[in-house]
């Protein structure tokens, strides 16, 4: 097994989250991080606890022939130009979601990847979580029969008390209320319905709360997705203006039974109150708090899928971009006030 070096770019609380999962990876290390300000190598290393070297210059940290994987932690704008950068110094990749804020520059990094032969990672953690794989399980084993119907709703309200809420009111910045948060609401319910979509119809609004009113883009989303073939429905909502405890809500509707979040009643087990849910003990998605999410399964799955030359389970990039490509279709149809084909983003 090759041992792997990776390099963050960008020093806010998701890289020392990312710092910390890393820890716990069998095969590879944080050893580099390149952030807009100087630091004394000995004091971050005393900071985050490993050994590290820092810089400012991002071209100093693609030269580094001694940092095999970039994981990009930098806000949203700058991701497409720096993964992009990545890709053709020959870099694997880590990119924290969004990977871009428009169709045209997440078809670049698409393009950049594949050209390079490069593996990547896209930080949809949720679908390593011990909630979302319980989920998974219960509709491979049939438990709930042909699923026709999903809502996966994300709501978090990301106001002053939030780290990130002092560039992620700008536009062009944060994006949409999808791309910035609700786009790991989205691509759960992918995750669970599989297929493709073919025509998304959404909507947004915004609260009147104060909080909220340096936003420069509505905040709350609801968007339908209409898979191919016509017989299968899916709602999503995101919501980073709600003043509310964070949730993670999941409701998959199918021909032999029913989950919702943690409960389910499937036909298939013998014996079920039909009356009542019965609960699945699992741990459950419920803080925004990056520190909690599921970074390291995922990055070790990475790194073993690096080091056994095959893909990247669940998070590939070929996975995440189509993902995308829905978000782009909803926040479009919510602009255009129409419904909007996925033929219609590439």
């Amino acid at each position: 097994m090759n041992h792997l070096n990776v390099g963050i770019v960008g020093l806010g609380w998701v890289a020392g989250a990312h710092i910390d999962a890393f820890k716990a990876v069998t095969g590879a290390d944080v050893t580099a991080v390149c952030s807009r300000r100087n630091h004394d190598d000995a004091e971050l290393s005393a900071q985050f606890g490993t050994p590290l070297k820092s810089c400012v210059d991002y071209g100093d940290l693609l030269a580094d022939p001694d940092v095999h994987v970039v994981d990009i932690c930098t806000p949203h704008p700058f991701h497409a130009d720096q993964a992009v950068a990545a890709a053709e110094a020959g870099k694997h990749l880590i990119i924290e979601k969004p990977i871009a804020l428009t169709p045209t520059d997440a078809v670049r990094i698409q393009s950049a990847v594949e050209k390079a032969g490069v593996c990547v990672c896209v930080c949809f953690e949720c679908r390593y979580s011990a909630h979302f794989t319980m989920i998974r399980s219960v509709i491979d084993q049939g438990l709930l029969g042909d699923l026709h119907y999903a809502e996966v709703d994300y709501y978090h309200g990301i106001g002053p008390w939030y780290g990130q809420y002092g560039w992620n009111v700008k536009k062009d910045m944060g994006g949409s209320s999808l791309l910035t948060a609700g786009c790991h609401a989205l691509d759960a319910l992918l995750f669970f319905m599989d297929g493709k979509v073919e025509e998304v119809t959404s909507y947004s609004t915004k609260s009147s709360s104060p909080h909220f009113a340096p936003y420069e883009y509505d905040t709350t989303s609801v968007s339908i997705l209409r898979f191919e073939g016509g017989k299968r429905i899916g709602k999503v909502t995101s919501s980073i203006d709600c003043l509310q405890p964070y949730y993670f809500h999941v409701h998959l509707v199918g021909s032999e039974g029913s989950l919702l979040d943690n409960r389910f009643y499937s036909h298939k087990l013998d014996g079920l109150d039909r009356s009542r849910w019965s609960t699945l003990e699992t741990s459950l998605i419920d803080s925004g708090d990056v520190q909690d999410h599921p970074y390291e399964p995922q990055f070790q799955a990475f790194v073993d899928s690096i080091n056994g030359g095959g893909p990247m389970p669940l998070t590939d990039m070929h996975t995440a971009y189509e993902s995308h490509r829905v978000v782009f279709a909803a926040d479009r149809s919510a602009a255009e006030g129409r419904s909007v084909r996925l033929d219609e983003v590439d």
